[in-house]
């Protein structure tokens, strides 16, 4: 089974072209600056609706200048059709990013996260299918388990759906799987656990935990923790998640196809655990931070309980090993967060 760092090692070698959707956020943009410095061709698709362009300064800086060359942007909305054939046309490999996240908003707004999420992806596959493309993978979301009380969570176990936005990546899904059958279109989902690391936006209400937390605590603001603190997640840094994008997109396993994968470290973190985790890294430098507690509201609406992944069907299918725990990935992060948060 091929390793990560064979692949990586292959594909210098043999350049492809990968189109990447919401290639201006968070995952998006570490999927991008990983291709570009594999020498690969990447086709990128945003509206910027929760993506941002300076991402983009951000990955130019960090590759060499005919490596960035091989990066085209096109600015559009995957709501439109005709904009995501445009996208898909002579690319090899689709890793679909885009989509309105959020449980919260969801709550707030169902319908356009229906049209992000459902129609969005639906016009995605089409395109997908009529470009040929030889592999879609997706980002799909353990907010699929919903309240199936079973952990750790096994892709073929889920529950019912706790909030419009889970109902979305449930879809997602069960498309994907149509799109298998009638079609012979081969696609790969590939469900988070709350992924974290550099580039995710602390600001706005939606922002993930770790980044609005770092930011509250650098800024000397209240955290909040929603319930008891005693919640917790598979927190999964970035790196996780761009090397599992890059073995789904191109294993050559046949039973590894057509599947959905937990993307994840297999290890749970409670939110009191997590502050006390990020409080310790930034007392270093932040010294007011050391005796710092959080404030405590209610639960959030449409959260589960507890969140931990198997990851064994992705080791044993797509080779996947993660690289980072929590706390290397929160180490690693940490100064890219000061760093953009203090400058």
């Amino acid at each position: 089974m091929t390793t990560y760092e064979s692949l990586k090692e292959r594909l210098k070698s043999q350049p492809a072209t990968w189109l990447i959707t919401g290639v201006a956020g968070f995952i998006g943009s570490n999927l991008l600056e990983t291709l570009l410095k594999l020498n690969q061709k990447v086709v990128g698709l945003d509206n910027f609706a929760t993506g941002h362009a300076y991402n983009f300064d951000k990955v130019k800086a960090a590759v060499s200048a005919d490596q960035w060359s091989a990066f085209r942007f096109i600015e559009g909305d995957i709501r439109d059709l005709q904009t995501c054939h445009d996208a898909c046309n002579g690319v090899d490999y689709v890793l679909h990013q885009a989509a309105l996240g959020s449980v919260p908003r969801s709550l707030t707004d169902p319908i356009t996260t229906n049209e992000c999420n459902i129609s969005g992806f639906l016009n995605m596959l089409v395109a997908g299918r009529d470009a040929q493309v030889k592999r879609f993978v997706y980002a799909a979301s353990s907010s699929t388990y919903g309240d199936h009380p079973g952990l750790p969570k096994v892709e073929d176990k889920t529950g019912n759906p706790l909030s419009p936005y889970a109902v979305t990546k449930l879809v997602n899904e069960h498309y994907a799987q149509v799109f298998a059958r009638c079609y012979d279109f081969n696609t790969i989902g590939l469900r988070y656990f709350n992924i974290f690391g550099q580039r995710q936006d602390p600001n706005g209400a939606y922002a993930a935990v770790i980044p609005k937390w770092v930011a509250s605590m650098i800024d000397r603001d209240d955290v909040f923790i929603n319930g008891d603190g005693e919640t917790s997640r598979d927190f999964c840094y970035i790196d996780n998640a761009v090397q599992a994008n890059l073995l789904a997109a191109t294993t050559t396993n046949p039973d590894a196809a057509n599947q959905v994968y937990n993307v994840a470290v297999g290890d749970r973190t409670s939110l009191n655990q997590l502050f006390t985790k990020i409080r310790d890294i930034l007392a270093d430098r932040f010294t007011y931070l050391s005796d710092l507690t959080p404030v405590y509201r209610d639960f959030r609406a449409g959260d589960v309980r507890h969140s931990l992944a198997d990851i064994e069907k992705a080791k044993n299918l797509l080779g996947y090993q993660p690289s980072h725990n929590i706390d290397q990935g929160l180490t690693e992060a940490m100064s890219w967060y000061i760093d953009d948060l203090t400058s």
